[in-house]
């Protein structure tokens, strides 16, 4: 049996990250062996994972990266969950989530499915996020994924503090002409949350239950002020187009006022830029399932 000593207690603190106390019981339970404590702290760092799984992990931080390729640019942005913030803003987590997304783009990885799939040095993802629970101590997950690409890629993370990690990234695709203009887009779908680029883009159904609630609205607010229903039917459909014009303006990136100088859309912006937006995506951490 290898003596058990403070250096090699260090050694494999180091090397697994888990606690000084679990350290020493796995190398006594191995009987001084590194590579077996390795392999004991491992599996109990897995069943303690998965005793964490049901609880809550809606913090943590989002990393992301431009790659060049030989038809342009493509965008990567990855969401990994924690519990708490204090995890979060650690320089091993955001590590962590810079290996997941390095890992993403090896794999060219199109969704999480694909990013859990994508390989690492010591299996997949998958099986990092495991060791990841145990090393953190914490619910970790992989959470939103993001993709897009064109002839230029722009991202924009932001921090709610310098000491925290990036918690809301927006990636804007546009044509080459479109670069002047792509770090002032980023900075629009950071702050104002749009759902889709076009109106052509809006989802029917979403543009169907927008179409009735307005209907209903108008014909109520219109009959509480006492209008005959022949009025009501003659006027109405000018209200209602107003008010889709309206969700339009909240929803679509290129008809939303532009927020440094709200006289113009982000549209008109990139008319006098005589550039294109071809496509965006924004991840803020800890909102995909309210998005789902």
């Amino acid at each position: 049996m290898a003596a058990i000593t403070a250096a090699l207690i260090k050694q494999v603190r180091e090397e697994t990250g888990a606690g000084m106390m679990d350290v020493k019981k796995a190398l006594t339970e191995a009987e001084g062996d590194v590579a077996r404590a390795k392999e004991i702290i491992r599996a109990k760092g897995i069943a303690a994972a998965g005793k964490r799984e049901g609880r809550k992990a809606q913090e943590g931080t989002i990393a992301s990266k431009v790659v060049k390729t030989a038809n342009g640019e493509v965008g990567y942005a990855v969401e990994i969950n924690s519990e708490t913030d204090f995890v979060a803003k650690t320089p091993k987590f955001v590590e962590f989530a810079d290996s997941v997304l390095d890992a993403a783009i090896a794999a060219d990885a199109n969704n999480v499915d694909d990013v859990l799939a994508a390989k690492t040095a010591d299996g997949d993802v998958k099986f990092d996020i495991e060791q990841a629970a145990a090393l953190f101590g914490e619910h970790v997950k992989v959470g939103q994924f993001a993709k897009i690409a064109g002839p230029h890629v722009e991202i924009y993370a932001h921090r709610k503090s310098a000491e925290m990690p990036p918690s809301i990234v927006a990636m804007i695709a546009t044509d080459e002409a479109g670069e002047k203009v792509a770090h002032e887009a980023a900075l629009q779908i950071s702050a104002m949350s749009p759902r889709w680029l076009t109106r052509e883009d809006v989802d029917q159904a979403v543009l169907d239950s927008e179409r009735r609630i307005a209907n209903e609205k108008t014909s109520e607010e219109l009959a509480a002020k006492g209008k005959p229903q022949a009025v009501i039917e003659k006027i109405a459909p000018k209200i209602v187009e107003g008010r889709l014009n309206a969700f339009y303006k909240e929803a679509v990136l290129l008809e939303q006022d532009y927020v440094k100088d709200p006289s113009k859309t982000v549209g008109k912006l990139f008319d006098e830029a005589g550039a294109k937006a071809l496509a965006f995506a924004r991840i803020e951490v800890g909102k995909g399932d309210e998005e789902k």
